[in-house]
């Protein structure tokens, strides 16, 4: 009969120890994203050229940190955008951020998340599809007027050469055409096309990548995910788009056909909401 525990019993306390041992060799988030940076020979001002993630959010990030992103959202954002910087697989990072955090976090309702820090909503514009109407209208009125003067003068012409004498010849006439009226421009055009009886929304990441969250009126997600330079996303309800904008300054946007000319600053968070009345007139 043996005294103490058989090598069986021990061989499970053995195996905790050796995944707790793994555990502890294996880096953080940040300083996995850290010592990727120092291996490429960057620095956290090269990163946040780079990125448009404030240098601020870099180093919290770095310290695993992820209360500066604003959200878990925002958090997996930087993440990615940092790991893909510094020559890194995104996806066992977030899958350990997701280990760390509690996993993907549940859809936040509408109301508190949108309507409370609406921007600038009541802000009114010039009716566009009215102006672009009376422009169509205008243009097309100039052709037909401009083919009915070209007929009036060949009949002209021609009378003049009839009714000359032998002795006389016509004398030369210089016509001047007036120029048409410009094409209205693609951005007109898209007004003009734009459904009066719902609200579209169109995002363009045009100066670099931004993490975009669309939902529709009901709290519903539409789009969750990140815009590349050059992309475009194209948002339609029937009554209200969420807007949330990871880094505003790259992006262009344009709503029931307009574009919006606010301010956004690289690096920015922006939460929007836009109805179909959005830009409204005057």
């Amino acid at each position: 009969m043996s005294i103490g525990n058989s090598p069986e019993d021990e061989r499970p306390f053995a195996d905790e120890r050796v995944e707790e041992d793994r555990e502890e060799a294996r880096p953080s988030i940040g300083r996995a994203l850290q010592q990727a940076r120092i291996a490429a020979g960057l620095t956290v001002d090269d990163i946040s050229s780079a990125t448009r993630v404030r240098m601020n959010i870099v180093h919290a990030i770095e310290a695993d940190d992820f209360t500066a992103c604003g959200g878990d959202v925002y958090a997996r954002g930087h993440i990615r955008t940092l790991a893909k910087a510094v020559h890194l697989d995104p996806a066992p990072l977030l899958a350990r951020y997701g280990d760390e955090h509690g996993g993907r976090p549940a859809p936040t309702p509408a109301a508190p998340l949108f309507e409370a820090e609406r921007i600038r909503p009541e802000r009114r514009g010039p009716n566009w599809t009215a102006a672009m109407v009376a422009a169509i209208v205008a243009v097309v009125g100039f052709v037909g007027f401009t083919m009915f003067q070209g007929g009036d003068d060949s009949a002209n012409e021609a009378n003049v050469t009839e009714g000359s004498t032998p002795g006389e010849s016509a004398s030369p006439t210089t016509k001047t055409k007036k120029p048409a009226d410009p094409k209205p421009e693609a951005s007109d055009s898209a007004i003009a096309a734009a459904p009066q009886d719902k609200v579209t929304v169109q995002v363009a990441a045009v100066d670099g990548r931004s993490w975009i969250a669309a939902k529709d009126h009901n709290g519903r997600m539409i789009f969750d995910g990140v815009l590349k330079q050059g992309d475009t996303k194209t948002f339609q309800d029937s009554s209200k788009v969420h807007l949330v904008l990871g880094d505003a300054g790259a992006i262009d946007l344009f709503v029931n056909g307009k574009k919006i000319k606010d301010d956004f600053q690289p690096g920015a968070v922006e939460r929007l909401t836009y109805t179909k009345g959005d830009p409204e007139a005057g």
